[in-house]
Parts: structure tokens; sequence; C-alpha cells
């Protein structure tokens, strides 16, 4: 799943079809079935997919469908990999909020505009500066080593404290505070510019006000060849669809597209009925995290 435009589009590949994105709009239904084996993805080069060698059968229990030596290639030409220094594309360097005491440093590419913080289900972000990519590298370790800001945040954590999100007023006054701090460090790279203060605030985007998601009960955790699920889509949130039960007190399925992947899917009727799990369906309980400790 990517987000374009603001919204979720599920990308699709068909051998001698090509690429091809659905765009998902909210209020819809979600129904499909698993057949099959699962697939390693390839690997993205120059924007278009490049086919695995040997169409790997990669297994059912992690969330990135590709094998060993795709992951490989990626992991090469990666920014985290150090190995695109030359890159003379503007980068920019954010701050990206998930929930109480949850915040990341990050950078993305300027072109890319907020299509990463979509993606990372970021509830509210705001940016740092943009420069060049290795003065925006150094910036994210200059936050991490002073003010322990992490680069990581896992994604179970995120998606356990969507129930308790504080007011906008809350989630822009941590920014405000620690971008205060980011700033003023010294040692700031002089070839990154800095951003003046401001707070994109995501969670209408996500669907994720009036209690909407106090509803979530369950997280779809893994799938294989039979799979079933059917349900009504009233938010989404980076790789997550939220799909109502109806005549389930208003209770949520999550599922994470990130199990979709390397599937082939079909249709499956739905029109708005219950959402449905049947055999093949791993369901989680959604459990509250830890919470990141201060940051400041």
């Amino acid at each position: 799943m990517a987000w374009r435009e603001g919204g979720p589009v599920l990308g699709w590949w068909g051998e001698g079809r090509g690429e091809r994105g659905s765009a998902l709009r909210f209020g819809d239904a979600v129904a499909f079935g698993v057949v099959g084996e699962r697939r390693c993805l390839g690997v993205w080069r120059g924007g278009r997919r490049v086919v695995c060698p040997v169409g790997a059968e990669v297994g059912a229990g992690s969330t990135r469908a590709q094998c060993e030596e795709c992951a490989r290639l990626d992991r090469a030409q990666s920014v985290a990999a150090d190995t695109m220094a030359d890159d003379p594309r503007p980068y920019a360097v954010y701050l990206a909020w998930f929930g109480p005491g949850m915040v990341k440093v990050g950078i993305t590419r300027e072109d890319r505009g907020a299509a990463r913080l979509l993606e990372q289900g970021a509830v509210a972000f705001g940016w740092l500066g943009r420069g060049p990519l290795m003065a925006a590298r150094r910036a994210e370790e200059l936050l991490r080593a002073a003010l322990g800001v992490p680069d990581r945040v896992p994604y179970a954590r995120k998606r356990a404290v969507r129930g308790e999100l504080p007011s906008a007023e809350a989630r822009a006054g941590e920014l405000a505070e620690l971008y205060g701090r980011a700033v003023g460090l010294p040692g700031w790279p002089e070839a990154l510019e800095r951003a003046e203060f401001a707070v994109v605030d995501q969670a209408e985007v996500f669907r994720l006000g009036d209690g909407e998601w106090a509803g979530a009960e369950a997280v779809v955790g893994g799938l294989r060849d039979g799979a079933v699920v059917v349900g009504r889509l009233v938010g989404a949130a980076g790789p997550d669809l939220h799909l109502a039960r109806q005549g389930a007190g208003g209770r949520l399925l999550v599922v994470d597209t990130r199990w979709m992947a390397g599937w082939r899917l079909v249709a499956r009727g739905g029109g708005g009925e219950a959402a449905a799990v049947t055999s093949g369906v791993e369901v989680r309980a959604l459990r509250p995290s830890h919470r990141q400790g201060g940051l400041f």
C-alpha cells in the first residue's frame, strides 16, 4: 500500500501486465481472498519493479515479502545504507509524532513531500530543515545523540496508542518543544537550511477523529492460502486499513497490508457486509504498548 495525493492506494503487479494502482475510498467495501503461494516482490530500480529472477517463495511469517537476495539489493541502494552520498537531490529532515512521548527523527527526499510521513502513520509532523543528503544525515545523527530521539519506532507501538491521542494542540506543543531544542543544538550542519516551525496534523486524513479508532480491537497479523477478509473501510494509517464490523458494536478490524504483499489476491463478495475473518487469517489482539521514555 502507498499514499498518493493524500489517500491510500493498493499497488498491483501482474506478469505480462505490469503495474497499476487502485485508490481506496472510505466507506467502500474491501473484500479479498488469498490464493496460492507467497512470492518475492523483487526490487525497485529507476522507478520500476525488477522481478525476482527466481520467483522465490517467501514465508508467511514476515511483513517483508522479499527473498534474502532481493532484500539485500534493496538495502544496498537505500538512503540508510550510505551508498548514495553523491545524490544531488535535496532532502528534508522531519520530526514525526505518533503518540504521547513517541517522536522520531527522519529524512526524506524533498520532492516526495509528506508521502513518507503518511506511509509511516505519523499523526503529526514538522519539518526541521532541507539540504544535501549527507547534511540531512548529520542532522539526524545529531538529534539521536544529543536528544535521544530515535530514528525508528516499532509499528506495533504506533498502532497501539492511536486510541489514546491527546488534542491537536497537545500534539503540536510536544513537537514545538522538541523543535526548539533541536534547532538550538551546537553542531547544526551549515549546509542544512532550517525550516520555520509549523505542524502538519494528519489525524483527519487517517480518520482517527471522533473516537472512530477507539473501537479497534484486533489486527490481522498473518495470511495464508484460503484466507478471506471482508469489511467496510472507515480509515487508514500508514500500512493499516481500518475495517468496520457491522453488528459488532462498532468494533474495528485492522488489516496490516504488509502481510498482503506477495500474495495473489482475488475479489470476494462483500457489499459492505460485516467484516468476516475465516480460516487462514491470523488475528491478534491490540494491546496497549509501553510508552517511550522522556525525550528531553
